[in-house]
């Protein structure tokens, strides 16, 4: 009997895949640092391993890049599963330096008022105990902290990663649970108004669930119509270029319907992520009932990795469908654009009005993608660099708005803002400016690009759509503003805290980005240029 062929091991590039590597690395350390390490070293501990896991994970996709990576030897590694390629990159970079502000955030303990003589941060003292219970106030009263949020952002982290540089299909579901888990947990860990909080983790988690289901069984249509889950093999058979049939599969292979619906259920699943409409019911509610900071690191970097990876399957899997899935994506994105800023007119809440905002901005970057052109990919792109650094200064700031009850985030609180605190004020206006599209800001140059893009590529009508969507959301950023300064500050109302240097810098990180991008766009726009091009 002739001996049974070997299974041949799995190839892996770990210089490749090193940036994932070392966040992915740095978060199962962190889980053990809780397990051995004693309770008042934990916190230094944490915060120390983030930043230097991001910041080494950062210099290894600047030397991967360097290396040609983004351009002339972009690949295909792990046996087939990621892509190592110029967007791939360039969004990995991104969601790097974005988490590393982020985690500044996570880490500040200076706002709330100390409790017992132990300073306090955003996060519950004890997550499993009952809110308002005895374990809880006992916590409290030890100076306990949940300094479990730092492994948990950093495998949020790993999965976002992957999420954008997915090259099959399964890698693509895996990346997607990977980021969510950790991030349906940070939104349950409000220190205050926590069962607000974990409402807000309960809607994530089951609406996060039926879109996963819906990419999953898209993934299984997919599959039955290909024969394959990779990318390349998928994008052959909708070309009709595919070499070989697999014979179990032949009756199913090259069948349209299984095709178009398992595409579209694949699509849902993405935009989910995005929060474009009808798929963005739990943006509002997550955002504000989630602790502030995860709420600015889940609206910057999460965005930024869907965004990814919708652009690598709209653009490498289905570029031959483009006539089929550009009219849903149009409808999609005038939806998204509209409801987000027509909405956000009524919100009083801060956190709640950011959220509608975000919602527009989706569609915004929707005008980008549906360009199906090269410049459409690197407008997005630069856009998504633009919106996640103001998005994170912009919730960092409403972190230092406080009363007796914690946050101030109704918009009456902040009437006469500008006459008790300028600077604070004044740096929220630049952020606010930057959502409108002001020129000199970020969000002018994105803006501007993405609509361009959207104009070569034959979409005037989503063009105009898009100004008047923003037209529209001006009024509410400019009237935050008025209310701010011109406004008289209420005897009662809410004080500034004085944050610690870890708030400061991710307030001036995103204050220097938003004016950097405004002012001088050309070198960014270039650079997002160079790395437009998906390896296939």
């Amino acid at each position: 009997m002739a001996a049974p062929d070997r299974i041949p091991a799995p190839r892996m590039e770990y210089g490749q895949l090193s940036p994932t590597l070392i966040v992915l690395g740095a978060a199962i350390v962190g889980v053990l640092v809780e397990a051995f390490l004693p309770r008042r070293s934990r916190y230094y501990a944490q915060l120390l391993l983030s930043v230097v896991a991001l910041a080494a994970a950062f210099a290894a996709v600047v030397g991967l890049a360097a290396g040609g990576y983004a351009t002339g030897k972009s690949r295909i590694s792990a046996m087939g599963a990621v892509a190592v390629d110029g967007p791939a990159l360039f969004l990995q970079g991104t969601i790097l330096l974005v988490s590393l502000v982020a985690v500044f955030t996570f880490a500040e303990r200076r706002l709330d008022p100390a409790a017992h003589g132990n300073k306090v941060d955003s996060f519950t003292a004890q997550a499993g105990s009952v809110p308002g219970g005895p374990a809880e106030r006992a916590a409290v009263k030890a100076g306990f902290t949940t300094t479990e949020v730092f492994p948990i952002l950093l495998f949020a982290v790993g999965g976002m990663l992957v999420f954008p540089a997915a090259n099959d299909l399964l890698t693509l579901f895996i990346a997607l649970e990977v980021f969510s888990l950790p991030l349906y947990v940070l939104c349950a860990l409000a220190r205050r108004k926590r069962l607000l909080s974990q409402e807000a983790a309960v809607k994530y988690f089951l609406l996060g669930a039926f879109s996963s289901a819906f990419l999953l069984f898209g993934i299984a249509l997919l599959y039955g119509y290909a024969g394959t889950v990779t990318y390349s093999g998928i994008a052959d058979v909708v070309d009709g270029t595919v070499r070989r049939i697999d014979p179990v599969l032949a009756t199913t292979m090259g069948n349209d319907v299984l095709l178009l619906i398992g595409g579209a259920m694949v699509l849902m699943g993405l935009l989910f992520k995005v929060g474009a409409v009808p798929f963005h019911m739990w943006t509002p509610d997550v955002y504000q009932g989630a602790p502030t900071p995860v709420t600015g690191f889940m609206a910057a970097a999460t965005k930024v990795a869907a965004f990814g990876a919708l652009l690598r399957l709209l653009y490498v899997v289905l570029p031959g469908l483009r006539w089929d899935w550009r009219p849903v994506m149009w409808g999609v994105a005038i939806l998204t654009m509209l409801f987000g800023a027509i909405v956000a007119v009524t919100q009083t809440d801060v956190k709640r009005l950011l959220a509608y905002s975000s919602i527009a901005h989706a569609g915004f970057i929707l005008a980008g993608v549906i360009a199906a052109t090269p410049t459409g990919i690197s407008s997005v792109l630069f856009y998504l660099v633009a919106y996640s650094f103001v998005t994170v200064g912009a919730f960092a700031v409403v972190t230092l708005v406080r009363d007796a009850g914690g946050e101030a985030t109704h918009l009456s609180k902040w009437a006469g803002l500008g006459r008790r605190s300028p600077l604070v004020a004044a740096v929220f206006a630049v952020f606010l400016l930057a959502f409108a599209g002001i020129p000199l800001t970020s969000g002018f140059a994105g803006k501007f690009a993405v609509f361009k893009a959207a104009a070569e590529g034959g979409a005037g009508t989503l063009v105009i759509v898009g100004v008047i969507s923003s037209a529209i959301a001006a009024f509410f950023y400019i009237r935050v503003i008025v209310l701010m300064f011109f406004s008289e500050p209420k005897p009662e109302g809410p004080t500034v805290a004085v944050p610690s240097p870890l708030t400061t810098t991710a307030i001036g990180v995103g204050v220097a980005v938003t004016v950097a991008l405004g002012v001088a766009p050309q070198y960014f726009l270039d650079l997002a240029s160079h790395a437009g091009v998906f390896v296939r």
